[in-house]
């Protein structure tokens, strides 16, 4: 199924334009994993998620598998500037909490900043950067392009 990177509740944004719609955070999901994950924050730790290929989940936050953490940290780092509340849509903005629940917040910074420093951007991720731009939306993640970017803005 469809995943939305940033939770859709976090924001009241849904699926209908703007950033319920945007394909720099929405990416394919196993339906269990993705329904274990629901809207909770990224954090490291928690017990591991049958079928999850080495993601983890508690009570309040989810670990990505090790292949998606740079991905993920990208995709939300990217909605924070993206949607800066000028628009129209809720100002995103990532935090060091979690449990953050429907306000437009999605944590942990510290941790988001870690995982695209150990996970950098691979083949794929740049060939569907690329294709969302010359295809679909014409806009690129620039974390793609620049993840040194996310040392200097944050």
């Amino acid at each position: 199924n469809r995943e939305h990177t940033w939770a859709k509740s976090h924001g009241d944004f849904g699926e209908v334009t703007g950033p319920g719609t945007d394909l720099h955070h929405l990416r394919p999901a196993d339906v269990q994993v993705n329904g274990i994950r629901g809207n909770l924050d990224f954090d490291n730790g928690g017990s591991a998620v049958a079928n999850g290929g080495g993601s983890k989940v508690d009570s309040d936050s989810f670990e990505p598998r090790d292949a998606d953490k740079g991905d993920v940290a990208r995709m939300i780092l990217y909605m924070a500037v993206r949607y800066d509340g000028g628009d129209g849509f809720a100002d995103l903005e990532p935090d060091e909490k979690v449990n953050n629940g429907s306000a437009p917040y999605i944590g942990k910074l510290s941790v988001l900043k870690q995982w695209n420093e150990q996970d950098p951007p691979s083949a794929f991720e740049e060939k569907r950067n690329q294709v969302i731009y010359d295809t679909y939306q014409h806009n690129r993640n620039p974390f793609i392009d620049h993840p040194e970017w996310v040392e200097a803005i944050w």
